[in-house]
């Protein structure tokens, strides 16, 4: 299936926060692949938002194809839209513009896509099947390790923060499976400064890290096989 394994990981980050150099740097040490989902349109330091009380900036577009390098980008919007409350039009241009801007300043096609505020309607996935997108993800979770069969659709197995995603690794590692298995953990960068839980995502990584049969992949990687 994956380089002849049947176990995969794969993880998805949203906004292209400043947070996200962290996050990268551990990927990197461990190993891990990741798709960053980017707002192109909101590409500008100056864009700075309040989380409980954290000032969180996105990033210059500048310096970002090398911060990123190894992973891959996908589409998270223009202008991070809310699509099903616009119309047709509208929803054409955050999807497939965002698409355009991201292949300029990275140099790559773009096939991904998570949706903004995780909303989602039949009108919105027909217009992003339109734009060129391959797979969408959603803000759902299933808790478990199948592939959905609507792409467009797209379920992650776990938030990061979910309360029993230890005991979702531990069983996934522990699996001598028959059929492909994907654990896909999702979130934003920010919510590890907000919390104050970096040691979280080192554990997850340590834990998945280092496995010889499993393959970790971006998600266009694993999905699109």
């Amino acid at each position: 299936m994956w380089n002849g394994k049947l176990k995969a990981v794969t993880f998805s980050y949203d906004d292209g926060v400043v947070m996200d150099k962290r996050l990268v740097e551990i990927f990197n040490r461990y190993g891990m692949k990741a798709t960053f989902n980017l707002n192109s349109g909101l590409l500008s330091h100056a864009q700075v938002f309040d989380k409980d009380g954290v000032e969180i900036h996105r990033m210059n577009a500048k310096g970002l194809p090398a911060l990123y390098q190894g992973h891959e980008i996908a589409v998270h919007c223009l202008t991070h839209a809310d699509l099903p409350k616009w119309d047709d039009e509208t929803v054409y241009n955050e999807i497939r513009q965002d698409k355009q801007n991201l292949e300029r300043i990275f140099g790559q096609e773009i096939c991904g896509m998570a949706y903004p505020f995780g909303t989602y309607d039949e009108r919105v996935m027909k217009i992003v099947a339109d734009c060129g997108i391959k797979y969408a993800r959603t803000v759902e979770e299933t808790g478990d390790f199948g592939i959905s069969e609507n792409l467009l659709a797209l379920k992650a197995s776990a938030h990061h923060s979910r309360e029993d995603l230890f005991e979702m690794i531990d069983r996934f590692l522990g699996l001598k499976p028959e059929r492909p298995q994907l654990l896909y953990i999702w979130g934003h960068s920010y919510e590890f400064e907000v919390d104050k839980k970096w040691d979280r995502i080192e554990e997850i990584c340590r834990r998945l890290s280092g496995r010889d049969d499993i393959f970790y992949g971006t998600n266009s990687e694993v999905l699109l096989i």
